[in-house]
C-alpha cells in the first residue's frame, strides 16, 4: 500500500513539472514570436499582412494596393503609439482616467474608420469572411483567458 501510494505521489509531482515545463516554453515562443514582429519595419509589416490578406481572401491587384496602402498606416501609427507607450513606461509616468478614456476613444474611432474603409475596397463577400475571422479570433481569445482565469483560481486554492 505503502509502494503505491509513493507511486502515486510521485507521478502527480511529475507531471506538474511537466505542465510547468509546457507553461514556460508556450511563454518563451510568444515572447520571441512577438519579437520578431516588432523588429520588423512598416513596410515589412504592411507587406506581410497584405499578403496575408491577399492568400485569404483572394485580393485583385487594385485591392492589394488599396489594403497595402492602409496596412502601411497602420502599421506606422502601431508603431508610434508603441514608442510612445514604452517612452512613458520608461518615465513611469501612468496615464490619468481622461488620458485612457481618450486613448480608448481614439482607437474606437479609428476601428469604425477602418471598417468603412475596409467596405469600401472588399466586395460583401470578402468583408463578410473577414468579419467572420474577427468573431472567431475574438471567442478564441475570450476562451483563453477564461482557462487563464481559470488555472489561477486552482492555484491559489492549493
Amino acid at each position: 500500500m505503502k509502494k503505491i501510494l509513493v507511486i502515486a505521489i510521485t507521478l502527480v509531482s511529475l507531471q506538474g513539472i511537466a505542465q510547468e515545463r509546457q507553461r514556460e516554453h508556450r511563454k518563451d515562443f510568444k515572447k520571441e514570436r512577438s519579437q520578431v514582429l516588432k523588429d520588423l519595419t512598416p513596410e515589412q509589416a504592411a507587406t506581410l499582412k497584405t499578403k496575408q490578406m491577399t492568400l485569404r481572401l483572394d485580393l485583385n491587384e487594385a485591392q492589394q494596393k488599396e489594403m497595402y496602402q492602409l496596412n502601411l498606416a497602420n502599421a506606422k501609427e502601431r508603431q508610434a503609439n508603441m514608442e510612445a507607450i514604452k517612452k512613458m513606461r520608461e518615465s513611469g509616468e501612468k496615464p490619468s482616467k481622461e488620458a485612457r478614456y481618450e486613448m480608448r476613444n481614439k482607437r474606437l474611432d479609428k476601428q469604425i474608420a477602418q471598417k468603412k474603409q475596409l467596405k469600401s475596397i472588399l466586395t460583401q463577400e470578402q468583408f463578410k469572411k473577414i468579419e467572420k475571422g474577427a468573431k472567431q479570433k475574438k471567442m478564441k481569445q475570450r476562451k483563453q483567458l477564461q482557462q487563464r482565469g481559470k488555472s489561477k483560481q486552482r492555484f491559489r486554492k492549493s
